[in-house]
């Protein structure tokens, strides 16, 4: 598994890197643009002063541990993270980009888990589409592959239109005083305590309500967890529970099940 700091410390050296290597780049207007997200980087470059093999060559000689794959436009077109970026003449275009090997799973609509994380995946796609800076077809035909989505694991489109119709409220609702003493107030009970509750059924909601007026904040974790699978597998020698019974009269063994 390793450290839980090692994701720190690989930030911290990247940035030290950066700071020697990098910086000289973009003082010298060799690279008008950089920005990485964990380990993605996207970089404008002055094709006048530098060329991308060079960056890449630069780059791969920092540090022999560290290898630097460039992965050039195509058709005045880039991915980076989850959007493709088209350059025009006088501007840029996003749209939502998704891997070839997206399989467009999301936890099942029938599923055993409380509605909050069921939920949670289609409002970051709608809210993404919602606030994305991108083309009035490229939102149409996001909320398209939203729809199909949602089929596919089992939600029917009116409850992916009603999450719609609320994100679709927050966004368009104008601040106001009001609100941002809610936020106030929300900040305020990021300290409170925290009680987390196994989902096993929606019956679980009523023990929940009673700690409704405690301030206690209440969290659901899902029954069926990887820990739980890899624990029953490894104790659990005939996980098919069948047995054969051999009977003590007239000496024939007999195939049978627990419970």
């Amino acid at each position: 598994m390793g450290s839980p700091i090692s994701g720190k410390l690989a930030e911290i050296y990247l940035q030290h890197t950066e700071e020697l290597h990098i910086t000289h780049w973009i003082e010298s207007k060799e690279i008008i643009y950089y920005k990485r997200y964990v380990d993605d980087i996207i970089i404008i470059f002055n094709h006048s002063k530098t060329i991308e093999t060079a960056i890449t060559s630069i780059m791969n000689d920092i540090n022999e541990q560290l290898e630097f794959k460039a992965t050039m436009e195509v058709n005045k077109s880039i991915n980076y993270l989850d959007l493709t970026i088209s350059r025009n003449i006088n501007n840029m275009e996003l749209s939502v980009y998704r891997k070839p090997t997206n399989a467009n799973i999301t936890i099942q609509y029938t599923s055993n888990h409380p509605w909050d994380h069921k939920r949670a995946a289609f409002t970051h796609y709608i809210n993404r589409t919602l606030t994305l800076p991108i083309t009035e077809q490229a939102r149409m035909q996001e909320w398209q592959n939203i729809c199909n989505r949602a089929q596919q694991n089992g939600f029917p489109i009116k409850v992916i239109q009603n999450i719609k119709k609320k994100e679709t409220a927050k966004q368009n609702k104008r601040p106001t005083r009001k609100n941002e003493e809610k936020t106030e107030q929300r900040e305020q009970t990021n300290n409170k305590k925290w009680v987390t509750f196994t989902y096993h059924s929606p019956l679980i909601r009523k023990v929940t309500n009673l700690f409704k007026s405690t301030g206690i904040g209440i969290s659901f974790r899902a029954s069926n967890t990887i820990y739980q699978q890899l624990v029953q597998k490894i104790g659990n020698k005939n996980p098919s529970e069948i047995y054969e019974i051999k009977c003590n009269t007239c000496g024939m063994n007999y195939v049978g099940q627990s419970g």
